[in-house]
């Protein structure tokens, strides 16, 4: 399992790399050049005022020694300053990582507490009305945008009941963890809905196939309950590729926090990634994307490992 793990952990390092070089030319392939935006209407006309600004923020230079040193800075986990706010990019993701990363977990836990249940029904009810019904919810839940359930949401809240209005200003989960909560509550219940359509159909698929097993039919033969037939025998070896379904989702899951925290008014990652963009903010758009490689990259390693939970049958030498 140690080697197994170390060869892991040294393969991602290529991995990493070839993100960090594709981000990094991607991002200047966008015309126009950010120190004009930044020096202004006046610095720009002067060019001691800009080569000062590309000396202060690293852009000296051709863009392969750019990259060597921004590679290097990373290396030390300095992901650069600003371009916009002056400030480290580390520091202001201090503060949004773990708003992200909250609203992330939420979504997975409401995802599989939505789709694993209604998946395996569908399943050991198959062709009957719950099956129907389960088949149906998973499409619905597919089909619908999750910025057109948000956006609704608020709308009938501001009219019909007041509970599901998101408050004026975000509260940390530490300063009062209730408030946090019920601001957190329907974002993370709207970005689980979507996710949880794909997992349950994956779910039934995965379920029926393995209830097809001899070894069910033994189980179901020897005159074992149906509960016990379906938790202790199908379930666990059903929720493996499941479980590889939700570790490949994690970046549909980091992708969709960026638009529903923008309509939440959520300060995470996904808001301040948008900011960026907008105002071509070079090493925030890299940093950002390089701790998302990194969520991805170890994501499908503890994937991997948890098979050997679920599984122990399953070995890696």
């Amino acid at each position: 399992m140690q080697r197994y793990i170390l060869r892991r952990l040294l393969l991602m390092i290529p991995t990493l790399i070839g993100v960090s070089f594709v981000v990094f030319l991607i991002v200047r392939a966008v015309p126009g050049d950010v120190v004009d935006l930044i020096a202004g209407d006046f610095g720009a006309a002067d060019p001691a005022t800009k080569e000062a600004l590309r000396k202060e923020f690293g852009l000296e230079g051709n863009i392969v020694a750019q990259y060597v040193r921004w590679l290097g800075d990373i290396v030390q986990f300095d992901l650069g300053k600003s371009l916009i706010s002056g400030r480290t990019v580390t520091s202001e993701l201090q503060s949004r990582l773990p708003v992200t990363f909250q609203l992330g977990l939420m979504a997975i836990f409401f995802s599989l507490l939505i789709a694993v249940p209604i998946g395996i029904i569908s399943a050991v009810r198959q062709d009957t009305w719950a099956d129907y019904l389960g088949r149906s919810f998973a499409i619905g839940l597919l089909a619908a945008p999750g910025f057109w359930l948000a956006i609704l949401l608020i709308s009938m809240a501001g009219r019909y009941f007041t509970w599901g209005v998101p408050p004026a200003t975000y509260v940390e989960f530490t300063d009062d963890p209730i408030a946090n909560l019920k601001l957190m509550f329907m974002p993370a219940l709207i970005l689980g809905g979507g996710l949880s359509g794909s997992v349950m159909r994956f779910t039934r698929s995965t379920m029926l196939e393995t209830l097809r097993q001899d070894y069910i039919r033994t189980a179901w033969s020897k005159g074992l309950q149906e509960r016990v037939i379906i938790v202790r025998h199908a379930m666990r070896n059903a929720l493996i590729p499941v479980v590889t379904v939700v570790g490949l989702q994690l970046p549909i899951l980091v992708g969709g926090t960026v638009i529903i925290e923008s309509v939440y008014a959520i300060p995470g990652m996904g808001r301040y990634y948008i900011a960026a963009i907008d105002s071509k903010d070079y090493p925030v758009i890299q940093g950002i994307n390089i701790i998302v490689a990194i969520v991805v990259v170890f994501s499908n390693l503890g994937v991997d490992l948890l098979y050997s939970v679920i599984d122990p049958r399953i070995r890696y030498s």
